[in-house]
């Protein structure tokens, strides 16, 4: 059986594009099924797929699996020359705490700054909650560098799991025009210009609501 992938609108769904980036990385072809949020059947539409009306949904031979984290440990098991997770015990251990973190955190930070990634608009007022997300946010990318990203412009070098649940955090910075550290800056700069991420921002910015 193919692998199909439900996705929400790419300008608006940040657990979409994770689930997205994490099949691109294994290299696999896949069929993408694109369900617009915010419409007056989408709830209908996505439920007709995924029964926790939530995306993203993937559709395999093994059934389906919802949630990006673990379409995300899918993938890394079915694909393992992928390196979907980064090498080494240490490097897989920091990586899977950082997106657990993300998978479960930053509250403050995604209510107030929902992905949009065609805004490019600063908040009037930026809560002090949002802020300290920020800040974490910085400091976990910081660490992983340090430790784990010699090699390359990515959190453990290479581009892994935690650059695909990073990525949306890195369009609401560069979105909302938040000003960061230049290690933290220069993080963002190298999601943007990943090239496994262009066609999605591509087709985000000319996505119409």
């Amino acid at each position: 059986m193919s692998l199909t992938l439900i996705i929400g609108s790419k300008n608006l769904s940040s657990w979409s594009l994770r689930g997205w980036l994490a099949m691109q990385l294994t290299g696999a072809e896949f069929e993408e099924i694109l369900i617009p949020l915010g419409g007056l059947d989408t709830a209908r539409r996505i439920r007709e797929h995924s029964p926790s009306g939530k995306v993203p949904a993937l559709k395999c031979e093994h059934g389906l699996i919802w949630d990006s984290l673990a379409i995300a440990e899918y993938l890394a098991e079915r694909f393992p020359e992928a390196h979907l997770w980064p090498r080494g015990e240490a490097a897989r251990a920091l990586a899977r705490s950082v997106c657990a973190e993300m998978h479960s955190g930053f509250m403050a930070l995604r209510s107030h700054m929902p992905m949009d990634i065609q805004r490019n608009q600063p908040l009037a007022d930026v809560p002090e909650a949002v802020e300290a997300d920020i800040a974490r946010v910085v400091e976990l990318w910081a660490l992983c560098r340090q430790q784990f990203g010699q090699d390359g412009p990515f959190l453990f070098g290479h581009a892994s799991i935690a650059d695909a649940f990073y990525a949306p955090i890195a369009t609401r910075l560069r979105s909302y025009c938040v000003t960061l550290p230049i290690e933290a800056q220069n993080y963002v700069d190298a999601i943007y210009a990943w090239p496994v991420f262009r066609p999605w921002l591509d087709a985000a910015m000319v996505e119409r609501a």
